[in-house]
């Protein structure tokens, strides 16, 4: 029985086929081309081909600002609400399992305390946080076999992410303002990725946070760590966020999430987030090489393979 990766083009969706195919796992990994989630033909048909044991549902709507746009939340709303009903009743008809990934924007954003798995969200502050708590509701509703899984601060190599627009600006001007008063923890899609890997393997479902380890942070905190490990000489000026100016979409202030329930579920936390900064920072620098053989080709032969069956 395969692994089924939607979404798997994005920034975290190629390293969980890439997880996935390391560990020599069954994976079928498809981008929106192969299985449209907001049309419920083109997903029901992706299952009958595929069959899959597991799900892990990566393909969502995420450029927050965007979201906001009036004309585009019927959209937004059609990604991360109705896909996911969408891939969530086909889960259930397979007898699949689905592991749902999720954001710290389902939470209120406020006060100082880390979020607990199994804390009532409130109301979300915009429209990306609001349609993946529906999201969730509808993972929840609908399966008894799920994993929802919370995350914060996402980069990796295969977007665009804050680290990059912090090393790229930090290359045209010799200070940059950023926020110090949004506080949570970074997290590194190789790291997130092995630890969806590890969940596929068991039954021990339900909901989790999963962030790199480590202390809490600004958003200031995390630009000054990445200008000093890349050896950058511009200064960060710490600023509020109403000193940082109008955004579309409110962010939170406390993004802060607990992870504890990892190592009781037995499984493995996610290393340091300093530690896996260097490790995405040698990357970036040529000193990783990308694996050679099936994997580089994982997402184009399954989305052409499933794409040519369905015709």
């Amino acid at each position: 029985m395969s692994i089924l990766v939607n979404g798997a083009n994005g920034q975290l969706g190629l390293d969980v086929v890439r997880e996935l195919t390391l560990r020599g796992k069954p994976v079928i990994g498809l981008d929106h081309t192969a299985m449209d989630v907001t049309d419920p033909n083109s997903v029901n048909a992706a299952f009958e081909r595929c069959h899959p044991e597991t799900v892990i549902h990566c393909a969502a709507w995420t450029n927050v600002d965007q979201a906001e746009d009036t004309d585009r939340r019927l959209q937004v709303y059609a990604a991360n609400v109705l896909g996911t009903q969408y891939v969530a009743e086909a889960c259930e008809r397979c007898g699949s399992k689905m592991i749902y990934l999720s954001s710290d924007y389902v939470f209120h954003g406020q006060g100082t305390q880390p979020w607990q798995p199994e804390d009532e969200p409130g109301e979300a502050l915009n429209v990306y946080g609001q349609t993946k708590r529906e999201g969730e509701q509808c993972v929840i509703k609908t399966l008894k076999r799920f994993f929802v899984v919370r995350t914060s601060w996402l980069y990796g190599v295969h977007g665009r992410n804050f680290v990059q627009t912090i090393l790229r600006l930090a290359d045209q001007r010799d200070c940059l303002r950023v926020v110090n008063d949004q506080f949570g923890r970074p997290t590194y899609t190789r790291d997130l990725a092995r630890l969806l890997a590890d969940m596929a393997d068991t039954e021990r479902y339900g909901i989790y946070h999963a962030t790199n380890e480590g202390e809490m942070v600004s958003w200031a905190d995390f630009a000054s760590e990445i200008l000093a490990m890349a050896g950058k000489n511009t200064r960060v000026i710490p600023v509020t966020t109403e000193e940082y100016g109008s955004v579309k979409a409110a962010r939170p202030h406390n993004s802060r999430l607990d992870t504890s329930k990892l190592a009781a579920g037995g499984f493995l936390p996610l290393p340091a987030w300093k530690d896996a900064l260097k490790r995405y920072l040698s990357e970036l620098n040529g000193s990783w090489s990308e694996p050679q053989g099936r994997e580089a080709h994982t997402v184009k032969e399954t989305r052409e393979s499933v794409a040519g069956k369905r015709d």
